[in-house]
């Protein structure tokens, strides 16, 4: 069972995959030699992603990929990789080269004090209108579900596999983890971590159409958590 493993939904991404790929393989050689894997989802590309991915295996054997037969979302192929994952322990990050995966290490080690570790970036490389729109986004997040994750749009988390056992693949689900987590218990720390201009390929995302997405999930998510009950057998008395 490897130690860790690394999760990237991939779709479209032809030119930065292979690259992206490769320094995250580096990273992880270095940290945990021949016992990790990454798992690259293609989330139904239509173009040469798939190949690509094989492509960086070749150099990294320890890089898998695994092919959805439709495109369904950031949500739906994190969900799908929970669940091929080999690891107790999964760390994520996005396919476009702005995360770095030179902050896992520090992210796992400080892992010992928690169930999760949550990345935010610290000085963001995107456009202003990103900058600002996702300062909003977080802030209304928070306002309304009364928490703290301070980017919950980061990508760069660590956090026990246990916790995805419940969740189910609804659209959206990766913007909520921070409540999802915390509603089994979890313990969560956040640290700062470095962010990169994307260096090819194209954002798939722009603020109104998170914001369409978002703004009924948010209600939805204050719901289920007021909803939300914790099951759990008595122990058994020790004799």
């Amino acid at each position: 069972m490897p130690t860790l493993s690394v999760l990237l939904p991939v779709f479209n991404e032809s030119e930065a995959i292979v690259p992206v790929l490769l320094e995250v393989g580096g990273v992880m050689d270095q940290t945990f030699p021949g016992d990790w894997e990454i798992l690259a989802v293609d989330d139904g590309s239509t173009d040469d992603t798939p190949a690509r991915i094989l492509e960086a295996a070749k150099i990294f054997p320890a890089i898998r990929l695994i092919s959805l037969e439709n495109n369904v979302g950031q949500s739906g192929a994190l969900w799908m990789g929970f669940r091929q994952a080999r690891s107790e322990w999964i760390a994520t990050l996005d396919a476009d080269g702005q995360n770095d995966p030179a902050d896992l290490p520090k992210l796992w080690a400080a892992r010992a004090d928690a169930d999760a570790v949550f990345g935010f970036r610290a000085k963001r490389k995107d456009t202003w209108s990103k900058r600002y729109g996702s300062k909003f986004a977080n802030a209304v997040r928070n306002l309304i579900l009364k928490e703290d994750i301070t980017d919950t749009g980061c990508a760069v988390k660590i956090f026990r596999k246990s916790l995805t056992d419940e969740l189910m693949p609804w659209n959206g689900m990766h913007r909520f983890f921070g409540s999802l987590f915390r509603m089994q218990g979890a313990k969560i720390l956040q640290m700062p971590v470095n962010h990169r201009p994307r260096a090819a390929g194209a954002s798939k995302y722009t603020n109104w159409g998170r914001l369409k997405k978002t703004v009924r999930d948010l209600f939805a998510m204050r719901w289920l958590r007021s909803r939300y009950v914790q099951v759990r057998l008595k122990p058994e008395a020790t004799p």
